[in-house]
């Protein structure tokens, strides 16, 4: 098991948004985690990120540090106009190993470059991020992302502000990282990859929060309740 919490409540200044909820994540799984707005998927995302604590209980990393999470926000939180080379970009997914130091190292510089190659971004490594278009600029952060981990991905709406072409793009790169052993969690409000990539699905809600496999999920009220809304209801 890769990273476990038991009886745990989340939220801020005592506020739970979650409470007295058990999951466990489990090495090579695809988690989406879906759910209303407000339900406390951010707030599990910044707490299983180490940014806050939880009110109750605890998380358990077995054997992961939180450096060794690789995140890609959502779009619109981040800055897609600074003049910075795709490189520059890339390699700055190693910060948080640093500690005020920026000078990187040639197997920094190397990896970046696999990472890109890895990505089909190699062609675009000295140009500049603001140059590129949306799905070229949310490979380029995926990268990014990677150069901290081979563990877990935390992905918060990767495809969003995306066109279903470079959607479906960015899933498939997703599913084949998840081949290739890494861990992904996601967070989405599009049904495609819960039916198509997905083994395991997080649900939050108001009223409560669901662990399981997607074919249990999906015999569930929730799980019916999410597939009616988007418009895969075939009762």
């Amino acid at each position: 098991m890769l990273i476990e919490g038991k009886d745990i409540s989340i939220g801020y200044e005592g506020d739970a948004v979650i409470e007295d909820f058990t999951f466990s994540i489990e090495q090579g799984s695809y988690i989406c985690i879906v759910g209303e707005n407000g339900s406390g998927k951010s707030t599990f995302v910044k707490t299983i990120l180490g940014l806050i604590e939880p009110l109750k209980g605890k998380i358990s990393y077995n054997g992961l540090r939180s450096n060794e999470i690789g995140y890609l926000p959502q779009r619109a939180l981040i800055q897609q106009d600074f003049p910075s080379s795709v490189m520059e970009v890339v390699l700055s997914g190693c910060l948080n190993r640093h500690r005020g130091m920026f000078r990187y190292a040639q197997s920094e510089k190397a990896k970046a470059a696999e990472e890109l190659r890895r990505l089909g971004m190699a062609d675009k490594i000295s140009e500049s991020f603001q140059d590129l278009s949306g799905g070229q600029q949310q490979r380029v952060l995926l990268a990014r992302a990677l150069m901290a981990t081979e563990k877990l991905l935390l992905l918060d709406e990767p495809a969003a502000g995306l066109d279903p072409g470079t959607s479906s793009q960015m899933y498939g790169i997703v599913e084949e990282l998840n081949r290739q052993g890494i861990t992904i969690l996601m967070v989405t409000h599009d049904i495609h990859p819960v039916l198509n990539n997905a083994d395991t699905v997080f649900h939050f809600s108001h009223k409560g929060f669901y662990q399981g496999k997607k074919d249990e999920y999906f015999a569930t009220q929730m799980g019916r309740i999410f597939m009616k809304e988007a418009g895969h209801d075939h009762s």
